[in-house]
């Protein structure tokens, strides 16, 4: 493409206008319009609720949060999967003012308790289960109970547990809304009346726990228009059901799915706790869903699984996000699966996340090759490194502005600073970190990433930390870690390492166990190269590593690895 004299910079739509309501007021919106109206559908808890139910629930559980004292302004915490409390916690505290922080089902104690302990993050309760799918909670709980005990955590007084269990002695969640049967009507509703759609609802973690955390901090008006956004680009109806198997940490499963159907009157089903391809598609046929939600490797396990009894005439729609689909998966997920009008994103946490999207009747290629266009009421803009616009068809950052943005990070105003800049007409950009291109038709093309993040399954990881880790293990001198392609996951974590040459190397599968000990188990590496006895990386100038040259050894060591063991 050859760059023309128009500036990269787009302005989307300005209708329809924005809604300016709390979670509260939508949920009940929906609920008085369609009461007996289908709304969420957990299979593995066989629960499933109408609006009107939802909406009676979320208001028990709030009295329940303001019997054990949270206010205005305070947290509420949860480390969960994908279960009906989840949905209720996040209304109930939007009720009242407080914000839902949500912690990634993924984290280890360790991450966890850096997490909990984050510029002093005032989560007063943290909701959490004695298991999170088929995994035992038992290590968070024990550390969470210890730090409590020795008051470790500034503002955290109690543990509620979602599922009872025997052995602990928790207060299980029924008892907790139990507390709330004294809290007057009048109370709830001028706790109600004193929230604003600009408060902060919902606090999302988007990097690595052990460096610098960072929690975006996102309003009622960020998620819910963004929600309302992507399910318009979607064409959702009352009558449309999504099946989504994302997790409610990340803002795919609760702002792509869940506020995309809650918006637009849809009902929801949550298959699982995590993510279990064999029960998504029993859910997709046994619900008749219209709509499927995931990332590239969900897509990839759920198109091993297919028999060819399964029913899905239902399909049409969905969303195909945080990662690169391949040619051949589009192709299988619209002729095998019936997602004809299947649709992609763009965005990060700090934008509520989506920013950029697809239109169900977009050309394949526009898929496969764009993020979309600009949704309505944001701006974006290609800079150069020194903030200069730059013409269409030449790449630079990708810069956001508009609604979406967080109001900030949390406790942060450093990180704040850095990341989001106010030009001299007043509009507040935020910097993703992101090459991206425009086309003439407004399309977004994203070439890379200024930031070394890895994308791996639509999980961010930051090498530093698993850097950080490796140079911990007393065989290891110096660690770089990069992504490198993968047709199941889009990208893996790959470390180069340099040995200390009195000691013995340990196996990969060690390296693994060493990562896991304290990082989440997607963040092990799944290939590992020894640089050679006097071998130094490649470096620049001023003596940084060139990741980029790593990034092509490792394809093409790992390409090697695959094809000896083909052979075998």
């Amino acid at each position: 493409m050859s760059p023309t004299s128009r500036p990269s910079f787009l302005t989307g739509p300005t209708d329809p206008r924005l809604w300016n309501i709390t979670l509260g007021e939508m949920l009940k919106k929906q609920a008085d319009t369609g009461p007996s109206r289908q709304c969420l559908v957990f299979p593995e808890f066989g629960q499933r609720s109408t609006y009107m139910q939802l909406h009676k629930r979320s208001l028990a559980v709030s009295k329940g949060l303001i019997a054990s004292g949270i206010r205005r302004g305070d947290n509420v915490g949860i480390f969960a999967g994908n279960s009906p409390p989840y949905v209720e916690l996040l209304f109930a505290s939007s009720h009242i003012g407080a914000a839902l922080v949500v912690f990634n089902c993924a984290y280890t104690s360790v991450e966890l308790k850096a997490a909990i302990e984050h510029s002093g993050m005032c989560c007063k309760i943290v909701f959490t289960a004695p298991t999170i799918g088929k995994l035992s909670n038992d290590l968070a709980l024990d550390m969470i109970a210890d730090e409590i005990s020795a008051h470790s955590f500034s503002e955290l007084e109690e543990i509620i547990m979602l599922r009872p269990v025997a052995s602990r002695t928790f207060s299980s969640y029924e008892d907790f809304i139990s507390r709330g049967k004294s809290i007057p009507d009048s109370i709830l509703q001028a706790r109600r009346r004193a929230v604003s759609p600009d408060d902060v609802c919902n606090l999302q973690f988007t990097s690595g726990t052990t460096g610098n955390p960072k929690a975006a901090m996102l309003t009622h008006n960020n998620i819910i228009n963004d929600g309302r956004f992507v399910g318009d680009r979607m064409r959702l109806k009352s009558s449309d059901i999504i099946c989504c198997p994302p997790p409610l940490f990340h803002c795919f499963g609760l702002v792509l799915g869940l506020l995309a159907a809650l918006t637009h009157g849809s009902s929801i089903v949550f298959p699982s706790e995590t993510f279990n391809a064999a029960a998504t598609l029993q859910a997709v046929v046994m619900e008749r869903c219209t709509a499927l939600h995931g990332v590239p490797a969900m897509f990839s396990a759920l198109l091993e699984l297919l028999e060819p009894n399964m029913d899905f005439s239902k399909l049409r729609t969905g969303i195909a996000a945080g990662a690169p689909v391949p040619r051949k998966m589009m192709v299988d997920l619209q002729e095998t699966l019936n997602l004809r009008e299947i649709t992609n994103t763009y965005g990060m946490t700090e934008t509520s996340p989506a920013s950029f999207m697809t239109f169900t009747d977009d050309p394949v290629e526009k898929r496969l090759s764009t993020v979309g266009k600009i949704l309505p009421h944001m701006k974006a803009k290609i800079v150069d490194a020194k903030g200069e616009i730059l013409p269409i068809g030449c790449r630079g950052e990708l810069c956001v502005a508009g609604f979406a943005l967080q109001k900030g990070y949390w406790r942060n105003p450093e990180k704040t600073a850095e990341s989001m800049i106010t030009d001299d007409d007043g509009i507040r950009w935020m910097h993703t970190g992101d090459e991206a291109v425009f086309d003439e038709g407004g399309y977004c093309r994203i070439t890379g990433r200024i930031k070394d993040i890895i994308i791996r399954g639509g999980e961010n990881i930051f090498p530093l930390e698993i850097e950080e880790r490796l140079v911990q293990h007393p065989s290891i001198v110096q660690a770089s870690v990069v992504g490198i392609a993968d047709n199941k996951y889009g990208e893996i974590v790959c470390a180069f390492l340099q040995h200390r040459s009195e000691k013995k190397r340990p196996s990969l599968k060690e390296l693994r166990e060493f990562v896991r000990l304290t990082l989440g188990w997607h963040k092990a590496p799944m290939h590992v190269f020894w640089l050679a006895e006097g071998e130094d990386f490649p470096k620049t100038g001023s003596g940084k590593i060139k990741k980029h040259d790593l990034k092509v050894q490792g394809e093409q060591r790992a390409k090697l690895e695959r094809l000896a063991k083909s052979k075998l």
